[in-house]
């Protein structure tokens, strides 16, 4: 794997694209920014109407295509759901609760028009219940299924882990729906959350969601987004903080074939002290009209005293055609931090790196998938369940084969 992992860092070749900025310990901010120079308070809210529909010029929208997203924007409200399989270790609870139950009063707030609406049109929500002190030692495991149709799913999970209770929670979404949701991950006093969210839909799904963790004192939340699959796919995850120690890692890997959008934004809001948080996201895309965003938000507030972040975005191009938008950003409002900074790249795969790759008796074919596989094992290898890691690297494989063979038959 460390080969792999060094072909791919030599098969990052510079475009230009890279943007690298730290702000070092204990450095106050220089002068006060102009106005021009700060982003508006972005909005929170329950209320759909906080939320302005959709143009196109604003920041959270301008990188998304507005004709696919409003087909859920504009969707009715409907009793369509998705299928639920469900694998439950001992002691942790699976149940419905209705829209007024108490456990949906108090949650982190909607980011945008989308996550709004599908608070508001869920009806009630799915719970994931894991009891103070729970340790269970397998995953909790829900297989989230579309059964097609044009009606909008909407949905809305909870995963409530009780204070000092350790678990993973698997997500994993499949088959063909247009689905608009919301996990609300409320994570108490010294627990931890372990969450995998499987992208896998069918290639004429669209899916727009917000996650949103909230984190106690001392919680440990470890987040692992994985999007392979959907026509669209448009996740907002943010992370409140309620009191210190809290401690947060958010990753991420997408591989974008042929008219497949993958966006993925981000939202770490440190208001309180001597919290941390890392952000690893890494996209490979191949393909006509293959697009991927990222756009990673930290906000570091006045009183967020020895705050400890960074953040990170690879970006590796298979194809010409292939289209990566990155934009990192870092708002510090006080000087007695830790450490932050962020790191963003942009590479294509260097042909002459294929080369060397080839005279050593490697195809083009495998050389690519060794890169594209090294690329990604940082990441996966961290999630922590062996039979989901070695499922999700051969499905990278089987993706890469399909379209590097359909590239092949339209090139014959």
């Amino acid at each position: 794997m460390e080969a792999a992992l060094g072909t791919e860092r030599a098969a990052l070749k510079d475009t230009g694209g890279i943007v690298d900025g730290s702000v070092a310990v204990g450095v106050k901010p220089s002068t006060p920014r102009s106005p021009a120079d700060v982003r508006p308070e972005r909005i929170r809210s329950r209320e759909v109407d906080a939320f302005p529909p959709p143009t196109g010029r604003e920041e959270e929208w301008r990188f998304t295509p507005l004709a696919q997203v409003r087909l859920l924007l504009d969707g009715a409200p409907s009793d369509a759901r998705l299928d639920v399989d469900s694998d439950l270790p001992d002691g942790v609870e699976l149940l419905t609760v209705g829209a007024d139950d108490p456990v949906r009063a108090d949650l982190p707030l909607p980011v945008d028009r989308l996550a709004a609406l599908a608070l508001e049109r869920s009806g009630g929500a799915l719970v994931v219940r894991v009891p103070k002190g729970a340790e269970p030692t397998d995953p909790v495991v829900l297989r989230l299924t579309g059964t097609g149709g044009d009606d909008v799913v909407w949905g809305h999970l909870v995963l409530d882990v009780a204070e000092q209770a350790r678990v993973t929670v698997v997500l994993e979404y499949s088959g063909s729906a247009r689905h608009a949701g919301v996990v609300s991950a409320l994570v108490g006093d010294g627990a931890s959350l372990d969450l995998v969210l499987v992208h896998g839909w069918d290639d004429d799904a669209l899916h727009g969601a917000h996650v949103a963790s909230r984190l106690g004192r001392d919680a440990r939340l470890r987040s692992t987004s994985v999007t392979f699959g959907g026509r669209l796919v448009r996740v907002n995850e943010t992370v409140d903080y309620t009191a210190s120690g809290g401690d947060a890692e958010l990753r991420g890997v997408a591989l974008a074939t042929d008219d497949q959008h993958l966006e993925h934004r981000l939202l770490v809001d440190h208001t309180v002290p001597h919290c941390r948080s890392r952000v690893t996201y890494k996209n490979a895309l191949q393909g006509d009209r293959a697009h991927t965003v990222w756009v990673g938000d930290v906000v570091i507030r006045a009183g967020a005293s020895g705050t400890d972040t960074y953040e990170l975005n690879r970006n590796l191009l298979l194809t010409p055609e292939a289209r990566a938008d990155s934009v990192p950003n870092l708002e510090i409002e006080t000087g007695e931090i830790t450490g932050a900074g962020h790191a963003s790249a942009t590479g294509r795969f260097d042909d002459e790196q294929l080369f060397y790759l080839q005279s050593r008796g490697i195809s083009p074919r495998v050389a690519r998938r060794m890169v594209v596989r090294g690329f990604f094992a940082e990441v996966v290898e961290q999630i922590g369940v062996p039979e989901l890691q070695d499922r999700l690297m051969a499905q990278v494989e089987t993706e890469l084969a399909r379209t590097l063979q359909a590239d092949q038959q339209a090139q014959a």
